[in-house]
């Protein structure tokens, strides 16, 4: 008998390079960080990033984002290394991503698309999926131009899947006609959800919200000793997870929510502010923020600004600092100076916090550091609160 043959049945990793504006005023660290967090989206969606552009500019060019000269460099390097797709990070335009595309004859994504395609991925629930459909929709109805010209040569991949495959070969009427019912579905679903949600009127309601891949899910476990899945990767959580959970005698319902992230595309703020709706109608929120990340206090700024943009920022909030255990101490200017180290140490940095006069806790979930002290404090709060809410509850406490 000869040799059989043998065929490579693995998908291959896709391959890309990363493309970042540096405006006036912007800090290295700041694009570093940006570019990082592009890097684990890209990797969060399956691909690998090889490499990285940047280029000082006024804003973004309007024809290509980039000069011409930094374009032909990313041309130059995507030929060479054979590279699949060009992640630009902020939304383009669709006659800047015409123009990229022509030029560098690969696939071209930008930031929105990229997170869109996360959620495509992760989405489990009808309603999810519904919310990622239509904001895929929505993103794909004025580049519909574009993509029209290159159908032949679609094949996949990162950043096309969802209705990016089932929608490209329609017209504008057809995408049009699909928004629409998908509107209409997901009517159908909030209410379904309100109903649910006025059933469950008689309890103290707790939301735990968040930067993306802080914590969250994991806290959620602790607290309420569920199995909610929990990894280390953007958007790990996208429908929000209920649990009715008991401190001492007083039980009350805690919520998951989706992480939110810098620049989150319009178009998924906009659909999914029904899954949010448990943020809005929460007495307490909770939160979490990952004190080990270099730039939390930036996360901290994107965090509170959504939740102005949702109404909720006004609501009763715990600042929940998670992942003390692996907390850095970040250096201090020479003027702040206040110990031999120039360091900001665990202890000062609780200590300054705590003299803003916000309710705050500091906690590992990895390690369970603190997890009891975090509990009395969430029950005190909700206690006071269940008892203004209901003062003739006949529970007795």
């Amino acid at each position: 008998m000869g040799k059989q043959k043998t065929y490579e049945t693995a998908i291959k990793q896709e391959t890309a390079i990363l493309v970042g504006v540096i405006t006036p005023g912007e800090m290295p660290s700041q694009t570093k960080e940006y570019l990082d967090e592009l890097a684990f989206l890209v990797n969060t969606a399956g691909g690998k990033v090889i490499k990285s552009f940047t280029q000082k500019m006024l804003r973004p060019d309007r024809t290509t984002f980039v000069g011409t000269g930094k374009l032909e460099e990313i041309q130059a390097y995507v030929k060479a290394n054979e590279i699949d797709m060009v992640v630009f990070d902020d939304e383009l335009s669709p006659s800047q991503l015409r123009n990229i595309e022509r030029e560098l004859q690969v696939k071209i994504l930008d930031r929105s698309n990229l997170i869109l395609d996360i959620f495509a991925g992760r989405a489990k629930t009808a309603q999810a999926r519904t919310q990622v459909e239509l904001a895929q929709s929505q993103y794909l109805l004025p580049r519909l131009t574009r993509l029209w010209t290159h159908l032949e040569r679609q094949k996949g991949g990162i950043g096309m899947r969802g209705p990016g495959e089932s929608q490209i070969e329609t017209d504008r009427r057809i995408i049009l006609d699909k928004i629409s019912v998908l509107k209409e579905r997901l009517e159908l679903i909030d209410k379904q959800n309100e109903i649910q949600r006025k059933n469950r009127k008689e309890l103290v309601r707790v939301a735990l919200v968040g930067y993306t891949n802080v914590g969250k899910s994991t806290i959620l476990n602790l607290l309420a000793k569920s199995e909610v899945f929990a990894e280390n990767k953007l958007f790990a959580t996208l429908d929000t997870t209920v649990r009715k959970m008991v401190i001492a005698n007083l039980p009350f319902l805690l919520s998951d929510t989706v992480g939110f992230i810098r620049k989150l595309p319009h178009h998924l703020v906009e659909c999914f502010k029904s899954t949010l709706d448990e943020v809005r109608e929460a007495d307490i929120l909770v939160h979490v923020v990952d004190i080990s990340h270099p730039n939390f206090k930036d996360q901290i700024t994107v965090v509170e600004q959504t939740l102005i943009d949702l109404g909720a920022r006004d609501k009763k909030t715990i600042i929940v600092f998670n992942k003390t255990d692996a907390y850095v101490p970040p250096m201090l200017k020479i003027e702040d100076l206040v110990d031999e180290n120039n360091v900001l140490t665990l202890p000062m940095f609780k200590e300054e916090w705590r003299k803003t006069g916000k309710l705050t806790q500091f906690v590992s979930a990895k390690n369970k550091e603190n997890i009891e002290e975090f509990k009395q404090l969430l029950y005190d709060i909700a206690m006071e609160i269940h008892v203004t809410k209901y003062p003739f509850d006949n529970l007795l406490y």
